[in-house]
């Protein structure tokens, strides 16, 4: 009997690695495409604020132009592109099933992923308030699931729902460098059964993927070490507020992009979207020509120039061009996330309060950091994710209370502006439409009973 369970044993250890290499392989291929995102990101985004700051009035060509582009191609190429992709991530999860896989390859595919990557760069490019990090995220979810699909029959199963699933979180650990991030995401904003189904594939996946992108970019921090002593937990009293007013920002800045989307929803003509698109573009290039410039783009430099340099005060239509930016990019219906801009909304809302108050350099980071937690908090409701992600792009470990505590009372706080997240009310919209199309397809098939034979 010894040698029949050394044989059982053999097979099962012959089985758990065959179903291990696809996530093994995806994961390189996720670190990589990760690597290659970033460094276009940046480009395009330096070439448009060098373009900006060559001659301030380019911005009323190029930022229509761009803007024109990076919504047209997603129009007419992949509509499924639009955004920053973790919603319709979280709407493939949900309907990754036998019946519905044609429904899942329209939200995750290739064509989608090369037009994920042009619009959103077209966007950047043009100045667009947009991040990387929700489109890296529908990419990965892309890869994992073309691997899968692309397994011969022989293989042994793998669920496509858990690849899609490991998929997202290696993406965001890639896009941040932010390892358990990544874990934290799966878990608290996509798992909806135990976790322990598919743990391993999760931590193998998220420690390659990150592994791939540190190869290439060094082993980076997202944002570096801001300079915050031990605070004192008097502190509360002042991270409290900021946590709030920063709850509260990202939960209207949610909800105002959720009511924009449902209205653009009624503009069935193509010119009539293509009129709000070259509004958007050029009452977001009037803004930064006439108010701020600071209303341009991801909102990376701005959270590096409050945490690393003296010059954290800034004046109070910061916090709101922040908030304005990327309703007027995300509603365009172009590619491109919303990680990153609500990061630095909630920077710009711990730095204005901390100047009212006059704070000194170490507070005010805590205080900034503290609203990008919130910030992020109100819009993805994950209140442990966005704690997560901040610790890990500063590694300011001393302050992880204060961070947590911010996402818990973000989470609370958000509630009195809307129930769910604006992904969750984008995810059900999604698998509505699929739906639709799918019964409009069936009812084209079938035949006029009324006809006769």
């Amino acid at each position: 009997m010894n040698w029949l369970k050394a044989i059982i044993q053999k097979k099962k250890l012959k089985t758990s690695i065959l179903q291990a290499m696809p996530f093994w392989i995806a994961s390189l291929i996720t670190g990589l495409i990760a690597v290659i995102y970033t460094k276009l990101f940046e480009w395009a985004e330096e070439l448009g604020r060098h373009c900006y700051h060559l001659h301030g009035w380019l911005i009323f060509i190029v930022t229509p132009v761009a803007f024109l582009l990076a919504w047209s191609l997603v129009k007419q190429v992949a509509i499924y592109a639009k955004g920053s992709g973790i919603p319709q991530v979280m709407a493939a999860i949900e309907l990754t099933s036998g019946k519905e896989d044609q429904q899942v390859k329209q939200l995750l595919n290739l064509r989608m992923l090369l037009v994920k990557i042009g619009s959103s760069l077209l966007m950047v490019f043009g100045g667009g308030a947009i991040g990387r990090e929700g489109p890296t995220i529908q990419i990965a979810g892309t890869v994992f699931r073309k691997i899968n699909e692309w397994l011969p029959a022989s293989w042994p199963k793998i669920s496509s729902r858990n690849m899609i699933l490991t998929g997202a979180a290696a993406g965001l650990a890639a896009a941040f460098n932010t390892p358990l991030g990544g874990i934290v995401f799966a878990v608290e904003e996509l798992a909806k059964t135990h976790f322990s189904q598919f743990k391993t594939a999760v931590f193998t996946a998220v420690i390659i993927a990150g592994l791939t992108a540190q190869a290439f970019l060094g082993p980076y921090l997202y944002l570096g070490f801001p300079v915050i002593s031990n605070a004192p937990a008097v502190m509360i009293l002042a991270v409290a507020p900021v946590a709030i007013l920063s709850g509260l920002g990202g939960s209207a800045m949610g909800l105002i992009i959720l009511k924009v989307l449902y209205w653009k929803e009624k503009l069935r003509d193509y010119y009539s979207e293509m009129l709000f698109v070259l509004i958007c573009a050029l009452l977001l290039c009037s803004m930064a020509y006439f108010m701020n410039d600071g209303i341009l783009g991801s909102g990376k430099s701005e959270m590096s120039t409050l945490l690393f340099t003296s010059n954290k005060r800034l004046d109070w239509q910061v916090p709101l061009l922040r908030i304005c930016g990327p309703v007027l990019s995300f509603t365009t219906g172009a590619s491109g996330g919303i990680f990153a801009p609500s990061l630095s909304a909630g920077a710009t809302i711990g730095a204005y309060i901390a100047g009212l108050f006059d704070f000194s350099a170490s507070d005010t980071n805590l205080l900034i950091l503290s609203g990008m937690v919130a910030f992020l908090t109100g819009v993805t409701r994950s209140p442990f994710t966005s704690a997560i992600l901040v610790l890990e792009m500063t590694d300011r470990h001393n302050v992880i209370f204060f961070l947590m505590l911010s996402g818990i009372i973000s989470s609370l706080v958000s509630l009195l502006i809307s129930k769910h997240s604006m992904y969750e009310y984008l995810k059900v919209q999604y698998i509505s439409k699929l739906h639709r199309q799918d019964s409009k397809a069936t009812n084209r098939a079938q035949p006029d009973a009324s006809a006769p034979d």
